[in-house]
């Protein structure tokens, strides 16, 4: 069935009080570049993260840098950033460091929706990225780090600052959707549960029962 579109972010300046809704087949949509059009996600975790593993979907001929998923702090901006630099590369930033993974782009007919898996361990410093349910090579980032929880989860835009500092041509242009953060699920079990569409792992942040708040 083809999913049913959300239109959230089409009116410009719109924002509507937070919500929690169980949004399975639905998508959120953001129709044009803009400076200020955003949704804000609840994360329902009870202290600072040693490990984590995020998963979303998403949907864009976007060609310029954009922020798939960026959590920022008082203290840092890049608490958790998940940014496409350009064609062929993703990063991921924890605590404001980044590392760089070089991505296989979809060409011609192919191109579609992405699945990207992230994780990352504090014990060992391991950080692993997996797009479209194949891995790409690990690598090494804040070994002994703990994520923050006083922060806050933003799509469509990139922060800057905490909860603002945006620009316009880092800004999402396209739908996103599935998008969940596990503090104890591996990341294996998190991918078996997206690729064969089975009973998804007990999330800090779930599609199925989302708390949100579009801007």
């Amino acid at each position: 069935m083809e999913k049913l579109q959300l239109w959230l972010l089409v009116l410009a300046g719109l924002s509507g009080a937070v919500a929690q809704e169980d949004l399975h087949g639905q998508v959120f949509v953001f129709p044009k570049e803009s400076a200020d059009a955003h949704v804000i996600l609840n994360m329902n975790n009870k202290g600072p993260l040693q490990t984590f593993t995020m998963c979303l979907k998403y949907f864009t001929d976007l060609t310029r840098p954009y922020s798939l998923f960026s959590y920022a702090t008082r203290a840092r901006d890049n608490e958790i950033l998940l940014f496409k630099e350009k064609p062929g590369e993703l990063s991921l930033s924890i605590g404001g460091e980044s590392v760089i993974f070089k991505v296989p782009e979809r060409t011609g007919t192919s191109a579609g929706w992405e699945h990207i898996c992230a994780s990352w361990e504090s014990a060992t410093g391991i950080a692993e990225l997996w797009v479209n349910g194949s891995p790409l090579p690990r690598k090494g980032l804040r070994k002994g780090y703990a994520v923050s929880d006083q922060g806050v989860i933003i799509l469509g835009q990139e922060q800057d600052s905490f909860g603002g500092g945006f620009d316009a041509k880092q800004s999402f242009v396209g739908e996103i959707a599935d998008v969940y953060i596990w503090d104890h699920a591996t990341l294996i079990v998190a991918l078996q549960a997206a690729n064969d569409d089975s009973q998804v792992p007990l999330s800090i942040l779930g599609w199925g029962s989302l708390q949100y708040q579009t801007k």
